[in-house]
């Protein structure tokens, strides 16, 4: 296969890289589901650029009247619902396996992802922090308890009471404007301080404070591997790039560490 011969190379690189590597983790963008059937936001197509981003005053919004911005955001045809329905339907896809792969052969020991799909966990992934939340589970906006939460059950954008504390529930999934919830950001630090190595998967390292991560696990000496199909903002800074999709390019970096 051509595409894998033009990958060889910088994938041998990548996989000599996190032999020597002490730590490595990951992050991971929207691209990674794009194969999965989940439309990504800013990529070439995307979500955003076809209608128009959120506005920044969303989170704030929420607060003022939930069951008005609930009614809003859930309007047929608008963004939201194509979201969902592409969540409703997608199942991981071989990128997502052959992480989950890879963490339980002890290379990757740790995720970040940006994605809300849950897809990562049922592939199989269990090191990880969802940065911008999870559509199937609820938080409280009081004392931050998480529970699961049903997609399939017919609200997208669940509201009520916390059952812990009574404090204010809405999807786990950041809203924008909204703070990234403290204890995931602190993991996701802790994590950056850890490591040694990180994979940049399916990400246009554009979006922050996600986007630091990179930047900082490169400050302090860290090397950068990114496997996206497209140039990013992060490109210039890694070690090693190759241009292919994460379903692609993962199992056949997956075949190479373990001999699969």
């Amino acid at each position: 296969m051509v595409a894998n011969a033009l990958w060889h190379e910088p994938l041998r690189r990548a996989a000599e890289l996190i032999r020597q590597s002490r730590r490595v983790i990951a992050l991971v963008g929207a691209g990674m589901s794009v194969d999965s059937g989940i439309p990504t936001f800013r990529g070439p197509g995307g979500l955003w650029q076809r209608v128009g981003e959120p506005s920044d005053d969303d989170f704030r919004d929420f607060l003022e009247d939930p069951e008005a911005w609930l009614q809003r955001r859930m309007t047929p045809g608008g963004a939201e619902s194509e979201m969902l329905q592409g969540l409703l339907n997608a199942q991981p896809n071989a990128g997502h396996r052959a992480l989950a792969k890879l963490e339980a052969e002890g290379i990757v020991q740790f995720l970040v992802t940006q994605n809300v799909d849950d897809l990562h966990a049922r592939a199989g992934s269990r090191q990880l922090a969802e940065i911008h939340g999870n559509i199937a589970k609820t938080r409280c906006l009081d004392c931050g308890s998480r529970q699961p939460f049903d997609i399939a059950s017919g609200q997208a954008w669940p509201l009520g009471t916390c059952p812990s504390c009574g404090g204010t529930m809405k999807t786990d999934a950041v809203l924008f404007g909204e703070p990234i919830p403290a204890d995931v950001m602190t993991r996701c630090e802790q994590e950056v301080a850890r490591s040694d190595c990180m994979l940049l998967l399916g990400t246009s390292a554009g979006v922050f404070p996600a986007a630091g991560l990179p930047l900082a696990l490169r400050k302090k000496g860290g090397r950068l591997i990114e496997i996206n199909p497209y140039v990013t903002d992060i490109s210039s800074d890694c070690e090693v790039v190759i241009r292919a999709s994460t379903t692609d390019a993962l199992p056949a970096l997956v075949s190479m560490l373990v001999g699969e």
